[in-house]
């Protein structure tokens, strides 16, 4: 029997993990990958003995973005990255969310760990918001979030060129976030994640409404800006070209 391509097991006493391991689409957002997340943070979000989140994925992967038959299905003005919710599913969990990126973060799968409180970086792994490789403007709130988490100039520049950052660069960048050897990364978070633990868990969902209502007050403007900018710029006749030469290069 398989596994299932979204696992959740309790680590420790209220401590959850979230472990992404779509191992035959590479963590990439397939409908099972989609729906397991989706459903994994609807049981957490429900269960009052938990008190924080760990957020990973498998091998070298964090999350891949959208796989290559999504994309093409959008860019034939098919339907709209917001269909499905998966960008808000950090920020508008109750409890703090501890995004532990211990592999690559491509395009959406990059902005998908963004909107978690916390986050620990790689320094082998690559991180990249790549929408624009593909010729259509960014997604998942990204244009949001990211200059607000990595600061407008840095944020620019990744969306602008697509270019893919090694953590290490990132780190010689000042990004605002831990970035240490790949094979540190969980050991770090279960660390993190049993200090918050300590604390009431109605002080920490407390302190995290407060802290994020920007961004969750924010956000929904900020998606219908994106799927404007995807209207102008998805239905390019090259851009179902970039996507089917491009795709996983």
């Amino acid at each position: 029997m398989s596994e299932p391509a979204v696992a959740v097991s309790e680590v420790s006493s209220g401590v959850v993990q979230i472990t992404m391991q779509d191992k035959v689409n590479k963590n990439t957002f397939s409908a099972a990958l989609t729906d397991g997340l989706i459903d994994a943070f609807s049981q957490v979000g429900q269960n009052t003995e938990y008190k924080v989140v760990i957020l990973t994925g498998f091998d070298n992967y964090f999350a891949s973005g959208g796989t290559q038959e999504d994309l093409l299905y959008l860019s034939g003005g098919e339907g709209k990255f917001s269909d499905r919710d998966l960008y808000s599913l950090a920020l508008n969990c109750p409890i703090p969310v501890i995004a532990a990126m211990q592999g690559h973060g491509i395009g959406g799968g990059f902005v998908l760990g963004m909107f978690a409180d916390i986050v620990i970086l790689s320094r082998e792994s690559i991180y990249t918001t790549n929408f624009m490789k593909y010729g259509f403007t960014p997604g998942m709130g990204a244009t949001f979030v990211l200059p607000k988490k990595l600061g407008f100039a840095l944020a620019e520049e990744m969306m602008l060129s697509a270019k893919n950052y090694r953590g290490a660069e990132l780190q010689q960048r000042g990004v605002p976030f831990r970035v240490m050897p790949r094979a540190e990364v969980m050991e770090y978070a279960y660390e993190l994640a049993s200090t918050l633990a300590e604390k009431p868990r109605y002080s920490l969902v407390t302190l995290k409404d407060h802290l994020v209502s920007e961004l969750r007050a924010g956000l929904s403007q900020a998606i219908k800006s994106e799927v404007v900018m995807h209207d102008k710029t998805f239905n390019q006749p090259q851009v179902k070209e970039r996507i089917a030469e491009l795709f996983g290069r």
